[in-house]
């Protein structure tokens, strides 16, 4: 994805473990130099490249994923910036960590946070979740933050629980792009914890932290087993309801909480994810609701343990994408495709990708979607309808695993009808390195790629 950056600053705690051996499996010593080399220059914001192409045996695969990943984390593990603290039990005293938020992003930004465990650690690691708090007094909404959390029925389960580091404005935000940074920063460092489960992360909040949990979800998607806003409900201009294929999805709102038309939003996110369930069955697993005779407070008890129930599809064999800016930034990738060349013609298009895998066969549908207001609410944009046209240009990379492909036979796409491209691909260290620096994904460290052009 489209990273953000920042100097790096004197690491205060890290709790990921020992490091691992990058030289293990099949990559020679030198090979994984090359590969640490290359992980250490996007780590430091360089607009790097792998360029050696060196193949690899289908069935030396696995191996190499091993090595290569093992080179992500120690070269992730070695950076010098604020890591995560230890996680603190509800019974024992608080301990308090600090994030500075990069300044070109947002001044004097320094985000405290509690991180809490509760229960004992799981097998595969505990569930990650994120907790966005309500846009009250930031200080008493975050101690109310850690009460909920710590009362939730969802343990064995860690709770990353921010405070908004400015209190006022459009900083109290928590889709803005220095947050986005944050998020990005505890998926970089959750996926190199031995003690979190990389399948089972999960962005919920509350009001101001339901309108970001929102938004968030649609944007990544392809990180999350879930997501869960509350007493909130945005236009769906801002989180596109398709997006969230494969994951899953809780909202829940105030039968009477009219403000901003938080209840008709919710009602129409419900009735869309609705329509897209039937569409498409077992895709989009929703439980939204209207709580009946309830304003903007509502319990909030239910969201967490229906979440955890659910865990993550990182190679779905369908997915939806809306890639839409948020807050003036793009994604540039989602699951196992990477934009190299947008399809938007101009600002006020966003290109949808829609992909499906079957026998080798990759479909891609490429079209640009321009949004028309059909209704202001308070004088704000809050209902719309879609107009949608076949993309003409732009240029992607497909990233193929072998939990989906077959590398001994030949592999086809398809793109707008047309085939782009039929025939064997060979597993290389360059679509691993360069798949796990987009993703810094330990299940996205992808063996092979195919890259094409839309027409």
């Amino acid at each position: 994805m489209n990273k953000i950056v920042v100097s790096a600053i004197i690491a205060i705690a890290a709790i990921a473990g020992n490091g691992a051996d990058c030289n293990a499996g099949t990559i020679s010593k030198n090979k994984t130099k090359k590969v640490s080399t290359f992980f250490s220059k996007v780590l430091n914001g360089e607009n790097a490249s792998y360029n050696c192409n060196d193949k690899i045996k289908p069935e030396d695969v696995a191996n190499a994923r091993n090595a290569v990943w093992a080179c992500w984390r120690n070269a992730v593990l070695a950076t010098n910036e604020e890591k995560l603290l230890a996680p603190f039990a509800t019974n024992e005293p608080r301990d308090t960590g600090y994030w500075r938020l990069p300044e070109h992003l947002e001044e004097n930004a320094l985000m405290p946070y509690y991180f809490i465990k509760k229960g004992e650690q799981p097998k595969d690691g505990y569930p990650l979740f994120l907790y966005m708090h309500g846009s009250g007094e930031k200080n008493r909404e975050w101690e109310a933050g850690i009460r909920l959390c710590s009362s939730y029925d969802d343990a064995p389960s860690l709770h990353f629980i921010p405070q908004i580091p400015n209190g006022f404005g459009e900083l109290y935000r928590w889709a803005i792009q220095s947050k986005q940074w944050a998020w990005e920063k505890l998926l970089r460092l959750a996926f190199v914890n031995d003690s979190i489960d990389a399948n089972r992360i999960y962005f919920y909040g509350i009001s101001e932290g339901g309108y970001g949990s929102q938004r968030l979800a649609s944007f990544y998607a392809d990180y999350l087993a879930g997501a869960g806003p509350m007493a909130g409900g945005e236009p769906l201009k801002n989180a596109p309801m398709e997006n969230l294929a494969n994951i899953a999805f809780s909202l829940r709102t105030g039968e009477q909480d009219y403000g901003f038309a938080r209840n008709a939003m919710t009602y129409n996110a419900a009735q869309t994810i609705d329509s897209l369930s039937k569409k498409y069955p077992g895709l989009y697993n929703h439980f939204i609701e209207l709580v009946p005779k309830k304003g903007h407070s509502i319990d909030y008890e239910k969201t967490t343990p229906w979440l955890k129930q659910h865990t993550r599809n990182a190679h779905p064999t369908y997915f939806y994408w809306e890639d839409y800016d948020m807050y003036g930034r793009h994604r540039t990738g989602f699951y196992n495709l990477k934009v190299n060349e947008t399809s938007r013609n101009n600002d006020e298009e966003r290109s949808c990708y829609e992909m499906s895998i079957e026998d080798n066969t990759i479909n891609l549908t490429v079209q640009n979607v321009t949004y028309t207001t059909t209704q202001l609410i308070y004088n704000i944009p809050m209902f719309f309808a879609k107009n949608y046209a076949p993309a003409t240009k732009g240029n992607v990379t497909i990233y193929l695993s072998e939990k989906l492909f077959d590398f001994t036979k030949p592999v086809k796409v398809i793109v707008n009808g047309n085939e782009a491209f039929n025939g064997k691909v060979t597993p290389t260290l360059k679509a691993m390195a360069e798949s796990c620096a987009e993703f810094f994904d330990p299940e996205r460290v992808f063996p092979a790629e195919i890259t094409v052009d839309i027409k």
